[in-house]
């Protein structure tokens, strides 16, 4: 195997594998129609509106984790560009740094090198993609027997 392909399957590295959406379930369809009216090459209006007859929150929640993902993917081809010693702050710019700060390990905003940024903030998505309370995933019927999902957000 090459370097360069070691590198890209080293579980150290900052890439994570997608979150999938279950085959059959109303989340999969939706992600689906996603994809289709992405690569269909319409306008990026029609492509998040809502269709006739589903619900909001789900649809939000699968443009959230497909906009996590498709983040992922260009971060993961970037990064080895950006080190440590590279890219020392995390700025958007001259006049903008930004600090993490998330109440446990980081108290006050604290500016750290990009890498460490991103890590950090890629692991607190991923966290809340997969809270149950935020993103729930399981279905449910309601007394009349119509499939819902129970939404939080």
């Amino acid at each position: 195997m090459s370097i360069a392909l070691k590198q890209v399957f080293n579980k150290d590295k900052t890439f994570r594998p997608k979150r999938k959406f279950e085959p059959g379930t109303q989340r999969f369809e939706l992600h689906k129609r996603a994809q289709a009216s992405l690569n269909s090459g319409v306008d990026l209006k029609a492509a998040v509106q809502l269709p006739s007859g589903e619900d909001q929150n789900d649809w939000v929640a699968v443009h959230v984790v497909d906009f996590f993902n498709r983040i992922n993917l260009i971060y993961e081809t970037i990064c080895e560009f950006c080190t440590e010693r590279t890219c020392p702050v995390m700025s958007g710019g001259p006049k903008y740094e930004y600090r993490w700060q998330d109440d446990l390990r980081y108290k006050k905003p604290t500016a750290l090198p990009a890498p460490q940024y991103m890590n950090l903030l890629m692991d607190w998505i991923e966290v809340q993609i997969n809270n149950e309370d935020i993103f729930p995933t399981s279905v449910e019927r309601d007394d009349n027997q119509d499939v819902s999902l129970k939404t939080t957000c």
